[in-house]
Formats: structure tokens, sequence, C-alpha cells
């Protein structure tokens, strides 16, 4: 064999291990992607229950996607534990920091609303943990507390699990849990079911529509409370709660005109329950949330921020508006 041979066999040998290398490095990827596809449903919902921001949980999904991209998998035993572990100790700590950030926030914030049609238990394995009132009661919690009650009471995952997950013991895990649930169940009540909650939308929405104070103060709680997520960028909205049946009775009634005027709605399926969307001159603007009990309507919410409203924007409904929430 010549020299010139020897270099040319060399070369051919050096392309073959190097398209080798190429294609299993390619199917290492195509693996890694597959794996983390599968499991991102439920990643998803576990970190948007703990953040109440799609926004957010993209960002923890992305970060946990690097992760889990750059990380050696060969020493990984359990994938779907891996990625779970890493996503919500991401979420734990970007909710310590947007804790202090919310406590600034420009007028009382609210989750963003996720249209649930396609996806109603955002890949729990109960929709749990998911409304949007209920996202604000979790607001009460710490970080922890919050991590493991979604982990727990949505995902149903076991002490052991969420003990590794959090870096603590099970006995510590089981009283986070329990000190979760008793802070929720201070706030929350008995709601009604979901065709009485239409109803009281399509009545709530004619009453406000006009400014019957007398309907709107028969349809509410005692305690009701509303609450409207400007973002501090849209006007006519309050900039605290307003709590107490002739109180808010009484601001719907100044605002009915102004408001109202122009306005159609529509439902919508946000956070796995009935909601309005309100729409003017062809675009949303507003999601409206109401939760009930036996007492009447405890709690009005108003999503108006536009930049949580994006992602409702895109599976807009273009169907006719009911009679019922058409514009007077």
């Amino acid at each position: 064999m010549t020299t010139s041979d020897a270099s040319d066999l060399a070369s051919d040998l050096d392309s073959d291990l190097a398209s080798d290398l190429d294609s299993d490095l390619e199917w290492e990827l195509d693996e890694a992607a597959a794996v983390f596809t599968e499991a991102r449903p439920q990643l998803f919902g576990i970190v948007y229950r703990m953040l109440g921001s799609v926004a957010e949980a993209e960002d923890v999904l992305q970060e946990a996607w690097i992760r889990w991209h750059t990380t050696d998998r060969t020493v990984v035993k359990n994938p779907h534990a891996f990625l779970t572990t890493t996503t919500t100790r991401l979420a734990i700590n970007v909710l310590q920091s947007a804790r202090s950030r919310r406590e600034t926030y420009p007028g009382p914030w609210l989750p963003e609303p996720v249209d649930t049609s396609n996806d109603p238990a955002l890949g729990a394995e109960q929709a749990e943990a998911l409304d949007l009132a209920l996202l604000v009661l979790l607001e009460r919690l710490t970080p922890t507390e919050r991590a493991a009650y979604v982990l727990r009471e949505a995902f149903g995952y076991a002490y052991a699990d969420i003990a590794r997950i959090i870096q603590l013991s099970q006995a510590a895990a089981r009283q986070l849990v329990s000190r979760a649930r008793k802070h929720i169940a201070q706030g929350k009540r008995t709601t009604v079911v979901p065709s009485k909650r239409r109803a009281l939308l399509d009545a709530f929405v004619a009453a406000a529509r006009v400014g019957d104070l007398s309907r709107l103060e028969q349809l509410f709680a005692e305690d009701v409370v509303s609450r409207a997520d400007s973002g501090g960028v849209v006007r006519p909205a309050a900039r605290v709660p307003v709590v107490g049946r002739r109180k808010v009775a009484r601001l719907l009634q100044a605002y009915a005109e102004i408001f109202w005027t122009g306005v159609t709605a529509q439902p919508l399926d946000i956070n796995g329950e009935i909601a309005l969307g309100l729409e003017r001159n062809g675009e949303l603007f507003c999601v409206l949330t109401l939760t009930a009990s036996a007492g009447g309507v405890d709690e009005i919410l108003w999503q108006m921020n536009p930049a949580k409203l994006d992602r409702v924007r895109r599976s807009w409904p273009t169907t006719p508006e009911s009679p019922a929430t058409a514009p007077a």
C-alpha cells in the first residue's frame, strides 16, 4: 500500500467515524426531546399552578429543557422524576422572587387565565388547584407549601416523592400539605354547580350592564369582593379590591355606562370553569369569572391586563354571542 493509499484509507475511516458520532448524537438528542415532550404537559401543569403565570411557566420549562439537554442522561435512572424535580425546584426559586414583585404590583394581582377547552386538567391526574379563585388563595402559601400542595392535590404524588423533590423529610412534607390545606380552607367555600354558575354569570352581566343596584345586591353575598387586574395600564379599573355587597354594587352602578357600552360577551372555558370573555370593537379586553356559594356571588375577578390576555385571544371564539350576554 502506498503512502497515498494509506492516507486515503485513514481519511475514509475518520469520515465514517465522524458520521457515526453525528448519527449517535442526533439519536440521543431526538430521544431526549421525545422524553421531554412526553413529560411536558404535566410539567407545565405543575409550574403553572405554582406560579399562576403562563409566561413564567414557559420560561421555567425552557430552563428545564436546557438542563435536561446538557446533563449526562446516561446516569439518570428515572427521566420523569429528574424533570419533575428540576422544574419544581426552578419554580420554587421563581416564586420566591415573584412574591416580592407582586407586593409592588400596580393594583390587585390575578393569575393569567388559560383556555382549558382542550386540556381541562392541564396535565394533572385531576383538575385540582386550577381555577382562578383557588390560584388566588394559593398566593397565601409559601413557595414550598405551594409546591407540596400542588404535587399532592393535583398530581397525587406520594409524600416520599414530594419530600425528595423539595429536599425535606416525609414528616415535613406532610406538615407542608396539611398547613396548605388549612390556609386554603379558611378562604374557600362550597361553590355552586357549573350550571348555576353560568346562570349567575348571565344574571350578573345583565344587571351590571344597566347598573341595577337592587338586582346586584340580591345576587351578592354580604362579603363579596371584586378584584380587577389591569396591570396599571387599563381604565376604568379599581386599584384595590372592593369588599362588601353595597360597595361593590355601587361601584358597578357608577361604571355601568362607561364600562359596558358596546361590549359583547361570550362563554369561555377558563381554568376548568365557565367564564365570560368581554369584547369591545372586535377585541377581547377582559376575562370575567366569579365564584358563588349558597350565600350568593362571593368573588368577582376581572382580568384586564393586556399582557395576560394574549394567549386567550389566540383561541377567542368567533361564534355569535348568546342573547343573554349580547350588548344592550
